[in-house]
């Protein structure tokens, strides 16, 4: 039986309340996508913003850049400083899992057997699934043309500066790049530029924001699954 599941606009991106039952018992899991434009919190109930003030039970981060063994690495290319060792679980004091946002949002849109997901936001956010393994990716710290790195190269202060129909060939001759260098079975196209793609290049699918929800849920399954044969 699918979660029951309140989605929410949250801190600069999003944030859905998943109910999971585990052992009969409900577990309310908010699971966060860190963005970088606005803060704003609605619920899909109600018509005005409110407050974030419901209970839970354990969290889940969707972070913009690399994090490793659970904690970010570093500070990220697109926000202001200060995420870099910051506590999550003492700040909420629940148990917190975090992970990079690109790799959270993959698994949701996950159904072919080599997938790259390629989160087009202020820089540029990727991860690939491999017979269900996921890897976050860097492929923004790669040079690409004019000694531009690639979260320079077509983010969102380039689309900007060349037009969204300059933008545009340019995702395409990206997405072509990485489907000879990386040999993906399927590429798809999120974050919140995706929006700018009124035709997708080819080969490629949209992505849906919400399925960094879905993903984070079939991480979470996939992590009790695995628990769970390990106890027995």
């Amino acid at each position: 039986m699918p979660p029951a599941i309140e989605e929410h606009s949250v801190l600069c991106g999003r944030v859905v309340n998943i109910v999971k039952r585990r052992f009969d018992k409900p577990i309310r899991i908010p699971a966060v996508i860190i963005g970088g434009s606005h803060v704003e919190c609605v619920a899909t109930d109600r018509k005005r913003p409110v407050k974030c003030g419901w209970r839970f039970d354990v969290a889940s981060v969707g972070y913009p850049g690399v994090v490793r063994c659970g904690r970010i690495a570093c500070e990220p290319y697109d926000l202001g400083n200060g995420w870099n060792g910051f506590d999550f679980q003492a700040a909420l004091a629940r148990p917190v899992k975090v992970i990079n946002d690109a790799a959270m949002q993959a698994p949701g849109g996950y159904d072919a057997e080599t997938m790259l997901f390629l989160g087009l936001r202020m820089a540029l956010g990727s991860a690939l699934i491999v017979d269900g393994a996921i890897t976050a990716m860097e492929l923004k710290q790669l040079y690409c043309a004019d000694g531009l790195a690639y979260e320079e190269y077509f983010g969102a202060l380039e689309r900007k500066r060349l037009g969204n129909q300059g933008w545009r060939r340019k995702v395409e001759e990206v997405a072509e790049g990485f489907r000879k260098a990386l040999l993906p079975d399927d590429i798809v196209l999120g974050g919140g530029n995706a929006v700018h793609l009124k035709r997708l290049p080819p080969q490629t699918r949209r992505g849906d924001d919400t399925h960094a929800f879905l993903g984070d849920f079939r991480l979470r399954e996939r992590h009790d699954a695995e628990a769970d044969g390990a106890g027995a």
